[in-house]
Protein backbone atom coordinates (compact mmCIF):
# COMPACT_ATOMS: atom_id res chain seq x y z
CA UNK A 1 0.00 0.00 0.00
CA UNK A 2 2.89 2.29 1.02
CA UNK A 3 4.46 1.96 -2.70
CA UNK A 4 2.12 3.25 -4.52
CA UNK A 5 1.02 5.97 -2.46
CA UNK A 6 3.09 8.83 -0.50
CA UNK A 7 4.11 8.46 3.39
CA UNK A 8 1.66 10.75 5.19
CA UNK A 9 3.36 13.46 7.59
CA UNK A 10 1.81 12.89 10.62
CA UNK A 11 -0.53 10.23 11.86
CA UNK A 12 -3.35 11.36 14.49
CA UNK A 13 -4.62 8.73 16.63
CA UNK A 14 -6.46 7.76 20.37
CA UNK A 15 -4.49 6.38 23.04
CA UNK A 16 -4.74 2.55 21.57
CA UNK A 17 -1.15 1.23 22.64
CA UNK A 18 -1.29 -0.95 19.23
CA UNK A 19 -0.83 1.68 16.68
CA UNK A 20 2.69 3.04 17.82
CA UNK A 21 3.52 -1.65 17.26
CA UNK A 22 1.94 -1.17 14.27
CA UNK A 23 3.63 1.84 13.25
CA UNK A 24 6.71 0.16 13.92
CA UNK A 25 6.67 -2.99 12.16
CA UNK A 26 5.62 -0.60 8.72
CA UNK A 27 9.92 0.77 8.07
CA UNK A 28 8.59 3.57 5.95
CA UNK A 29 6.28 4.86 8.76
CA UNK A 30 9.74 4.96 11.04
CA UNK A 31 10.20 8.76 10.47
CA UNK A 32 6.69 10.23 10.90
CA UNK A 33 5.61 11.87 13.14
CA UNK A 34 2.34 9.99 15.63
CA UNK A 35 0.30 12.58 17.06
CA UNK A 36 -2.03 11.20 20.07
CA UNK A 37 -5.27 13.16 20.83
CA UNK A 38 -7.80 12.42 23.26
CA UNK A 39 -11.22 11.07 22.91
CA UNK A 40 -12.67 14.78 23.51
CA UNK A 41 -10.35 16.45 20.85
CA UNK A 42 -12.31 14.57 18.53
CA UNK A 43 -16.29 15.12 18.68
CA UNK A 44 -15.95 17.54 15.55
CA UNK A 45 -14.73 15.24 13.71
CA UNK A 46 -18.11 14.87 11.23
CA UNK A 47 -17.05 11.63 9.34
CA UNK A 48 -17.00 10.00 12.45
CA UNK A 49 -19.97 11.26 14.38
CA UNK A 50 -22.49 11.09 10.90
CA UNK A 51 -22.47 7.37 10.81
CA UNK A 52 -23.30 6.92 14.97
CA UNK A 53 -26.40 5.37 16.36
CA UNK A 54 -26.82 8.67 18.08
CA UNK A 55 -27.19 10.61 14.61
CA UNK A 56 -29.43 8.33 12.99
CA UNK A 57 -31.50 7.91 15.93
CA UNK A 58 -31.63 11.98 15.88
CA UNK A 59 -32.32 11.64 12.18
CA UNK A 60 -35.68 9.73 12.75
CA UNK A 61 -36.97 12.19 15.36
CA UNK A 62 -36.74 14.94 13.06
CA UNK A 63 -40.44 14.26 12.47
CA UNK A 64 -41.98 13.90 15.97
CA UNK A 65 -42.50 16.97 18.44
CA UNK A 66 -42.85 14.91 21.78
CA UNK A 67 -39.60 14.18 22.86
CA UNK A 68 -40.75 11.60 25.18
CA UNK A 69 -43.44 10.27 22.86
CA UNK A 70 -40.10 9.92 20.02
CA UNK A 71 -37.95 8.36 22.70
CA UNK A 72 -40.74 5.78 23.38
CA UNK A 73 -41.22 4.86 19.61
CA UNK A 74 -38.01 4.31 18.76
CA UNK A 75 -36.76 2.47 21.51
CA UNK A 76 -39.49 0.41 20.53
CA UNK A 77 -38.66 0.50 16.19
CA UNK A 78 -35.33 -0.41 16.95
CA UNK A 79 -35.62 -4.01 17.40
CA UNK A 80 -38.34 -4.49 14.72
CA UNK A 81 -36.15 -2.31 12.44
CA UNK A 82 -33.52 -4.62 12.65
CA UNK A 83 -35.26 -7.65 11.71
CA UNK A 84 -36.15 -5.66 8.53
CA UNK A 85 -32.34 -4.60 7.82
CA UNK A 86 -30.83 -7.05 5.74
CA UNK A 87 -27.15 -6.46 4.56
CA UNK A 88 -28.70 -5.60 1.11
CA UNK A 89 -24.86 -4.84 0.10
CA UNK A 90 -23.82 -8.27 0.37
CA UNK A 91 -26.75 -10.06 -1.15
CA UNK A 92 -27.92 -10.58 -4.74
CA UNK A 93 -31.32 -9.19 -5.36
CA UNK A 94 -33.21 -12.24 -5.68
CA UNK A 95 -31.85 -13.78 -2.32
CA UNK A 96 -32.40 -10.29 -0.52
CA UNK A 97 -36.21 -10.58 -1.60
CA UNK A 98 -36.44 -13.93 -0.39
CA UNK A 99 -35.35 -13.31 2.28
CA UNK A 100 -37.55 -10.39 3.14
CA UNK A 101 -40.75 -12.51 2.31
CA UNK A 102 -39.36 -14.72 5.05
CA UNK A 103 -39.05 -11.75 7.90
CA UNK A 104 -42.15 -10.91 6.56
CA UNK A 105 -43.83 -14.00 6.92
CA UNK A 106 -42.44 -14.05 10.80
CA UNK A 107 -43.57 -10.68 11.05
CA UNK A 108 -47.16 -11.36 10.22
CA UNK A 109 -46.80 -14.81 12.27
CA UNK A 110 -45.90 -13.12 15.32
CA UNK A 111 -48.83 -9.83 15.07
CA UNK A 112 -51.16 -12.55 14.37
CA UNK A 113 -51.74 -10.37 11.06
CA UNK A 114 -53.95 -12.78 8.67
CA UNK A 115 -54.19 -10.69 6.02
CA UNK A 116 -51.45 -8.45 3.64
CA UNK A 117 -52.44 -4.95 4.30
CA UNK A 118 -50.34 -3.58 1.26
CA UNK A 119 -53.38 -5.84 -0.34
CA UNK A 120 -56.69 -4.41 1.53
CA UNK A 121 -57.61 -1.55 -0.61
Amino acid sequence: MLRSNPVPRKIVTDQLRSYPAAKAELPALATVKHVFVKAAARLNNRAENSHQSTRERERRMRGFRDPARTQTFLSSFGPIRQHFALKRHLLRATLFRKQLAVRFAQWREFTHVTQNPSNVF
